[in-house]
């Protein structure tokens, strides 16, 4: 169960740079550029890692060590799974807008 729940965690913070024009939700833009968005993911990455170590921690006790293969196979999941946010931002609006 925990790990389905992670996977959905993971889900939901990856698309959260293509959801609005809010740089981590704080500081609004007018239009918030690609290279912006791609920061954004890197750091919810980066968070979404925080977030299994303490899950990792909280199960196991301990936190086991990784190589780059661990990383590079996360990023790519990562990837992935922010995959519905950007369909959403640069095909599912744009021709929301044109139909218009």
């Amino acid at each position: 169960m925990s790990v389905w729940l992670m996977i959905g965690l993971f889900l939901l913070i990856a698309n959260l740079p293509w959801i609005g024009n809010r740089v981590f939700f704080i500081w609004p833009l007018q239009q918030k550029p690609v290279w912006v968005r791609l920061v954004e993911l890197v750091v919810y990455y980066f968070i979404s890692l925080l977030i299994g170590i303490a899950f990792e921690i909280r199960f196991s006790g301990d936190v086991y060590t990784q190589q780059w293969e661990f990383f590079v196979t996360t990023l790519s999941l990562f990837l992935v799974l922010a995959v519905p946010g950007v369909v959403y931002r640069y095909q599912w609006l744009p021709m929301q807008k044109k139909f218009r």
